[in-house]
């Protein structure tokens, strides 16, 4: 696929509308995130405002479905609140839709962190400073203090509770 020169002309409106079809065709995408690629794609921005509306409109694009997708995935990918909650304010999620998506994905943390732990640790670390490496890989994937404790801790007597 070609891209677009910056001295090519604006896309037609039917144009805007099937590339943002494809686009959501192959996955979710947030409001913002939809807009933002419209406009890389040569859409101009009162265009691509009326083009993202309209897809909102007809439930082709769906913030709370982007929401809930993302979320899944990403705990799929042994991923913590933390990030997750970052990268969907990071699409331009509302806080109180992020909140609400992340209590309705039901994610136990501290058992999701022990299973991250334990597919890439098999062995105990081996002195204080491969305790704090392995420490701060988790938090780098978004893990609470608490929930990595919790997986030094039930990681090798598997208590998750």
């Amino acid at each position: 696929m070609m891209r677009r020169k910056a001295s090519d002309e604006p896309l037609s409106p039917e144009a805007a509308r099937l590339k943002a079809m494809r686009l959501l065709g192959r996955r979710e995408h947030s409001a913002r995130e939809l807009g933002s690629k419209l406009r890389q794609g040569g859409v101009e921005a009162e265009l691509t405002t009326e083009v993202v509306e309209s897809m909102t409109e007809n439930g082709w694009q769906s913030d709370p479905r982007f929401a809930a997708s993302r979320i899944q995935n990403r705990i799929a990918q042994g991923f913590g609140p933390i990030r997750i909650s970052a990268e969907l304010r990071v699409a331009g999620l509302p806080d109180a839709l992020i909140r609400e998506a992340m209590e309705a994905a039901e994610c136990d943390w501290a058992t999701l962190c022990i299973e991250t732990y334990q597919r890439k640790y098999r062995q105990p670390p081996a002195d204080r400073a491969e305790k704090q490496k392995r420490y701060n890989h988790l938090a780098a994937r978004g893990f609470t203090g608490e929930h990595i404790r919790a997986a030094f801790d039930g990681g090798d007597d598997d208590a998750s509770d």
